[in-house]
């Protein structure tokens, strides 16, 4: 893995006062270990003329099995410089203290969701339907005290460079679904960066910012997406709970040096998923959903 971060980032240039040939094993090691590790050379907020690709994950809703064929497939492309994750990798599934140290591992900036919240206890769950109110119930008595403090560590919103993370919206981070391009124009008066990347609608798509409905685009298998004109919304959709009748994980790519977001599919072992969600005693619905990508 260390070997193939490398070669993504031969090409990067960090400026400071040992010149480039001094700075040649440090430049190495920040592509290897990404942000916490660049930071701690260079000092908070330090992004050098850094060339990076960072895997985009939503919604993976304690599904381990397809959290890690993704991670697995995304490591095959050299696309994991960074990793960011845009909530609710907890709800629905059987192993959400599985996934959050799995974050945790891959350091990376995440974002809270609505079933982080609703597994502390910080939104009422009266707000949620039957089965995913079960189910919240159920990840809130899993909860190792690690992860609870890792999830209560999570923020609404957090910004990187160009880019706005949440899991609904700019204005509504936790509850909205932003699923059409009026909803995206909508949004642009509480947009501080140029472009936006956000999950929950567990859809694959990309709206712009002019509310231009023939501009939006679902993207298929290995799609890129030019960023480069206007500005942007990104959603990778759902790693652990498709909803748009294609069962495989979803997940993107963003390229911050060449302004693209490429997005893949990925089969995983969903009767592993399933059988672990029978023996959790999670809502059937919850489970034979999977299958169907729905």
């Amino acid at each position: 893995m260390a070997t193939r971060r490398i070669s993504r980032c031969w090409s990067a240039a960090w400026p400071g006062p040992g010149g480039p040939l001094v700075i040649v094993s440090l430049r190495l090691v920040a592509c290897v270990r990404g942000k916490r590790i660049r930071e701690s050379i260079f000092g908070p907020g330090h992004k050098g003329v850094f060339v990076s690709r960072i895997l985009l994950l939503s919604d993976i809703h304690a599904n381990l099995a397809a959290l890690e064929t993704v991670v697995l497939d995304a490591e095959s492309r050299s696309a994991m410089d960074r990793v960011w994750s845009l909530g609710d990798a907890v709800g629905y599934g059987p192993q959400p203290n599985e996934c959050l140290a799995r974050l945790r591992g891959l350091d990376a900036l995440a974002v809270a969701g609505n079933h982080e919240l609703a597994a502390l206890g910080s939104l009422p769950l009266e707000q949620f339907n039957p089965h995913a109110r079960a189910a919240a119930e159920w990840t809130a008595s899993v909860l190792t005290a690690e992860s609870r403090q890792y999830a209560e560590s999570l923020p609404e919103k957090t910004v990187d460079g160009d880019f706005t993370l949440v899991h609904g919206s700019p204005r509504d981070p936790v509850w909205e679904y932003l699923d059409r391009a009026g909803v995206a124009a909508a949004n642009l008066p509480f947009l501080e960066t140029p472009h936006c990347v956000n999950g929950h609608t567990h859809v694959p798509v990309v709206f712009p910012a002019s509310g231009n409905d023939d501009e939006k685009v679902f993207p298929g298998h290995e799609q890129t997406v030019d960023l480069k004109a206007g500005r942007w919304f990104v959603n990778p959709g759902s790693v652990g709970q498709p909803r748009d009748g294609d069962p495989r994980a979803s997940y993107a790519v963003l390229d911050d040096s060449a302004a693209t977001v490429s997005f893949f599919r990925v089969e995983y072992p969903i009767g592993d998923t399933q059988s672990l969600m029978q023996k959790a005693g999670l809502p059937g619905m919850l489970w034979q959903r999977l299958s169907r990508g729905l």
